[in-house]
This record gives structure tokens, sequence and C-alpha cells, in this order.
């Protein structure tokens, strides 16, 4: 049986901006923020058709990712804050659990901080934005329009890559080989200054329980970065999948779901 049948992609208008989200379940509302790959929340459905077994879950396609459509300007990840917070008032949401991967990660944690009275529990996988040792990759500044071709984005990387290296303010480590196939498009909204973002100083801050679901083998966004976090938020924890790599809940999703309903209950 194809569960992912129970999936619906459905539209709502969100400040003008016509946005895509997929919907599916039944049971209370788990809102999840996709990372920066090409094909945004279509990446989830595998996990979705597991979670939503015991939750309502909403995976909306960011402005600019999938098919909804861009913000105007500059994609900072403030943008990208608010927009969840309209999304889930869109919705009729005002509370729910939230989760984040990847460049949704640092979207989720910034949410999280700023809107800690929405959201009942928060989850983090393999984040970015939790630490400064970030893999170079997703340190490189890129234009504000998001790139739609891999092939693009890889030919501006591997043709500036050794340039803009020496220009970076921040200390980092340079985790090789990667993919230029799997680098996420868009982590560099993350980037300000050629610094990555790191929320770590405001996490002392979050004051509701959270985990964070890392895999063992990341060469994107280090496991030491779910440590670095965890130690500061009083009330998290950390679980590794030590042999998952960056997009864990796909590798593991049945394994990945219990787990969400677990801590999430």
């Amino acid at each position: 049986m194809n569960r992912e049948k129970h999936i619906f992609s459905k539209q709502i208008r969100i400040k003008n901006l016509d946005i895509r989200y997929f919907n599916a379940g039944k049971g209370d509302p788990l809102i999840i923020i996709h990372g920066g790959g090409t094909g945004g929340a279509k990446g989830w459905l595998e996990s979705v058709a597991a979670l939503s077994r015991d939750f309502t879950v909403y995976v909306p396609d960011l402005p600019g990712f999938g098919q909804s459509q861009p913000i105007e300007g500059d994609h900072i990840i403030e943008e990208y804050v608010n927009f969840v917070h309209n999304f889930a008032d869109g919705l009729g949401l005002d509370s729910f659990y939230l989760a984040g991967h990847s460049l949704g990660g640092g979207i989720a944690l910034r949410y999280a901080v700023k809107h800690p009275g929405n959201v009942r529990k928060l989850v983090i996988i393999d984040g970015v934005g939790t630490g400064t040792d970030l893999a170079a990759w997703v340190r490189l500044t890129a234009p504000s329009v998001i790139c739609q071709s891999v092939g693009a984005v890889a030919a501006f990387f591997m043709k500036g890559v050794k340039r803009i290296i020496g220009r970076f303010h921040a200390p980092f480590k340079l985790l090789n080989p990667i993919p230029l196939a799997v680098v996420l498009l868009g982590t560099s909204m993350l980037l300000q200054k050629q610094e990555a973002v790191d929320l770590v100083p405001r996490l002392a801050l979050l004051m509701l329980p959270t985990l964070f679901v890392w895999g063992g083998k990341d060469r994107i966004t280090p496991v030491s970065n779910a440590y670095a976090a965890a130690e500061v938020i009083p009330e998290s924890r950390v679980h590794i999948f030590e042999q998952g790599r960056h997009s864990v809940y796909k590798q593991n999703i049945e394994e990945f779901a219990l787990l969400m309903n677990n801590f999430l209950r």
C-alpha cells in the first residue's frame, strides 16, 4: 500500500505569496521546515507518510523553493522565520510541534527563540546554524536570488572556492570530499558578511523540550554542533544515527518516525 497517496498537496496565500504545502494525518499539529535542496518539501514525503500516523503534518515549500513563490529582495533568514509564523497563522495554528532540517533547522531554531510560546516541542535534524564549525561549502556567499540549477551552483563554487575561502572571517573545518550535488541550495541565505550564523549564544533562552537528531557521518554539519547546542538548552537531548548522513530522516524513515513520536508525545 502506497501511504503517500494520503498526502495532499495544497495551496495557501501567505502575505501575497502563493505557497504550496503538503498535509497528511490526524492528530496534534506538526510543522516541518525543509532544508535547502531544490526539491523543497517533496523530499519529506516518505517521512511524512510515516509521521502522519500520529500527527497532522504540514510541510510547506519555503518561498523560492518547490512550487512556492519567492520573496522579493534579499533572502535573509529572518524573512523565513517570519514566513513560518505567518504560515502557522494562516493555518489557524497558535500551538504546534516544530521540526526543521538543515537550513530549516536554523530557521526553526530562530523561530523558537523568537516565538517560544507557539512551540510545544522542537526537533532539529542536522541543523545549520548550531555552531561555527560548519563545512566550508555552506559558508560560501551566493547571490540573493536562489539558483535553480545544481550545475550552475557547482560551476560557481568550483570557480571561486579558493578565492572565497581566503576571505572567511570565522574559523571553519573543511570537510572533504563533499559532492557538490549534495550541497544544499539556499544555505547561503544564512550568511552575513561571510560569517556563519551561530545561534548557540541565544539558545540558553530556549526553555522548551528540544531534540537534536544527527547523522554520525554528516559531512555538512558536524555532530559536534548538535552537542554544542544541546549543552546550553536546559531541556534538550541528542540522538545520533551512527551510519546516517546529512539527510538522516530519509535514510532511517521508520526509526526516525518512532523517535519523533516517542519524543513529541
